[in-house]
């Protein structure tokens, strides 16, 4: 939780730096972009390349921006027509797919409860259907979304998160109706109350069930990952290598969507976070298999797949992929938690056997401790010191957001600053120029003997001279650089 809180604080400062100071980017990018300490020719094309990628990107939200700023209201409201449509039917979709979701999670169930087997593959899938109902509803509704956020006419970034923020929806969600699903089948008993505080007939040991349940969608995910880059986008490569036919014409090369492969890694590490409490050596099962998922991604992505048509700004995104996985993460401890604190434990297996509940073993514990231990480990757990620590935390945040907040102020003097002095510049350059064009028209001698006119010879004219000549070799001396270029 620390590691990530501070990623995510690292990951949102840049993303406020870069969205003050956008006005800067290429100029920036331009005149500062290079690094000069770079000596390997290699590095040096790739640098070139980071930096003409970046400015690719920045030129492309600009010109979205313009097109943005010049729609009509007519085009606004057929525009807005559009997306509310296109909204309620992701809805739609969505909620089909939970409750599916929660259908096949009760039939399997009740299937494993039952007597009645049929046989060995009709009973495997029906111990792994919400595992495959689950799987293959996170991998059509990422292609559908994908589809539908075309006719929104959305920028770039945002079309990436919030496609995102869908598919986000749609993983996380499923666990927790999966979750929920198998919660009322524990929880509920033909004799309400559970006299055991769970459905001890149909679980008993319901947290190994869990685990379970847990065990088979990463190991249902792992096999589908494989599958895909084996069976799908190797193919694919084939055929339009090697095949001249309509549909190797029609088909394009596969891209490499890295928004997409974030998101499952951050889909597998919350259900590895979920399991790890009820089946210990899934973290372990977690590390070989995304030791295996890395090398294959990185022969698909070399061999098999294209880079993004569209420019993707992976830095300003690392923010909002660490704010995801903390909302896995905090998913992930709220059914953890709640399974700890409120359901009782199994009576047939498991550590907790001799306790009503999972937690009770901590202050059983903890009163085994040494005197002075057990006293400050209650202090630190009293009602006082919570509300002490919630008040100090207060005043420090209230602190530090007035502290922003005054930052915040001396940086937009600065940048006003840095307006006038920029207008002053330019006021200055003008008085040069002016100056340059009024001395170059005089012949030498007119310098020293002024032409008599009523306009010129005037002492108005004479001062408004002496104003821009003094304005001049000021500029001279403050800026040499400026007055050699004009």
């Amino acid at each position: 939780l620390i590691w990530i809180v501070k990623r995510s604080a690292t990951g949102f400062k840049h993303n406020l730096i870069q969205d003050e100071d956008c006005f800067q980017s290429f100029c920036n990018k331009i005149f500062a972009g290079w690094d000069f300490c770079i000596t390997s020719e290699n590095a040096a094309k790739l640098k070139k390349k980071t930096l003409l990628y970046e400015l690719k990107t920045d030129l492309e939200d600009e010109k979205i921006k313009q097109k943005i700023a010049e729609r009509t209201h007519k085009e606004k409201c057929r525009l807005y027509f559009i997306r509310l449509i296109l909204n309620l039917f992701v809805i739609g979709v969505l909620a089909a797919c939970f409750y599916c979701i929660y259908l096949a999670t009760i039939f399997s169930q009740k299937a494993q409860m039952s007597d009645q087997k049929v046989n060995f593959i009709v009973d495997l899938i029906f111990e792994y259907l919400p595992s495959i109902v689950i799987t293959f509803a996170n991998f059509i509704t990422p292609v559908l979304f994908s589809f539908i956020i075309n006719f929104e006419d959305y920028s770039p970034a945002f079309e990436i998160r919030f496609t995102l923020m869908r598919c986000v929806f749609m993983r996380l969600t499923s666990i927790v109706v999966l979750l929920f699903s198998v919660w009322s089948r524990i929880t509920k008993c033909k004799d309400d109350p559970c006299i055991c505080g769970y459905n001890h007939d149909l679980y008993p040991c319901w947290e190994t069930h869990v685990g379970q349940e847990m065990y088979k969608l990463t190991i249902f995910d792992f096999i589908v990952i494989i599958s895909v880059t084996i069976f799908v986008e190797f193919p694919r490569k084939l055929l339009l290598r090697y095949s001249n036919s309509a549909l190797a014409k029609w088909m394009s090369q596969q891209e490499f969507s890295i928004p997409q492969n974030v998101l499952e890694i951050v889909y597998g590490q919350t259900i590895c976070w979920i399991g790890t409490f009820y089946c210990p050596l899934l973290p372990a099962i977690c590390t070989l298999k995304y030791f295996f998922i890395f090398y294959i991604k990185k022969v698909s992505l070399i061999k098999n797949c294209r880079p993004a048509t569209r420019p993707f700004r992976a830095s300003s995104s690392n923010f909002f992929f660490l704010g995801v996985l903390l909302i896995g993460l905090s998913l992930a401890c709220v059914p953890v938690i709640a399974s700890i604190a409120q359901i009782n434990c199994s009576r047939a297996c498991g550590p907790f056997v001799n306790y009503e509940t999972s937690w009770d073993v901590v202050p059983d514990t903890v009163s085994q401790l040494p005197k002075g231990v057990e006293q400050l480990l209650w202090a630190l757990s009293s009602e006082a010191f919570a509300v002490s620590f919630f008040v100090i935390t207060c005043l420090a945040m209230f602190y530090v957001i007035a502290l922003a907040g005054a930052h915040k102020r001396v940086i937009n003097e600065l940048r006003h600053q840095l307006e006038m002095e920029g207008r002053d510049r330019r006021f200055l350059i003008q008085k040069l120029c002016q100056a340059q064009k009024r001395s170059g028209v005089r012949s030498p001698q007119s310098k020293f003997q002024p032409r008599r006119s009523s306009s010129r010879s005037s002492p108005s004219y004479h001062t408004s001279f002496a104003t821009n000549f003094n304005d001049a070799v000021f500029l001279a001396h403050v800026a040499p650089s400026s007055s050699t270029q004009v």
